[in-house]
């Protein structure tokens, strides 16, 4: 019995040290560099409007009243945008309940906007990878924008000034293409401060 328990004790003192480093200290160190440098991406950048929570940054919503962009769809389920339940349709290229979804997409930005000629952007007719993408491409925005500076009543140039002022550029200049976030746009033309 002496030989297994001197056997096992160096065993489960660098379990117990290493439970201590990795599952706790490095836990707790790195919660406290993000709460100190990062606090409000650490706390899901969550977005105010007079102290009162309207959504993330990080997570998409649904909008679907003409007068504001809308997002990308969402293939998160019966509950749209349902960070729960993040995760692609799982459709296929070629599969026709894709192909079906994607002309039902097409067919209702062309009924929002029937005088807008412009091709349709893929990611307002197709979900992203998580479902629940926050952002849309500058070509997606620009392609709402004459419906919804007709709705408003605003000049197209405004809209556009909007959209470019919102623009977010590619990481370091390369990784990605600019985009622009649907929540803090919308929330601007409402011309809401936010937080």
């Amino acid at each position: 019995m002496n030989l297994i328990l001197q056997a096992l004790r160096p065993a489960l003192s660098v379990f117990v040290l290493l439970t201590g480093i990795t599952g706790v200290a490095y836990p707790l160190l790195i919660t406290g560099v993000a709460q100190t440098a990062f606090a409000h991406a650490a706390n899901g950048s969550i977005v105010t409007v007079n102290g009162q929570a309207v959504g993330s940054l990080l997570i998409g919503q649904s909008f679907s009243e003409p007068k504001y962009f809308w997002s990308r769809p969402s293939a998160t389920g019966t509950m749209a945008n349902n960070g729960s339940a993040s995760g692609g349709s799982n459709l296929g290229a070629n599969n026709p309940a894709l192909l079906d979804a994607v002309k039902d997409r097409i067919a209702a930005l062309r009924a929002a906007d029937p005088g807008n000629s412009l091709t349709v952007p893929i990611d307002l007719v197709t979900a992203s990878a998580s479902g629940l993408d926050p952002d849309i491409s500058l070509a997606a925005a620009r392609y709402q924008a004459p419906r919804i500076a007709r709705v408003r009543g605003l000049g197209p140039d405004a809209v556009q000034a909007l959209i470019a002022r919102h623009a977010k550029q590619p990481w370091m200049g390369v990784v990605g293409e600019p985009t622009v976030n649907v929540l803090a746009l919308n929330l601007s033309l409402d011309g809401k401060t936010t937080r």
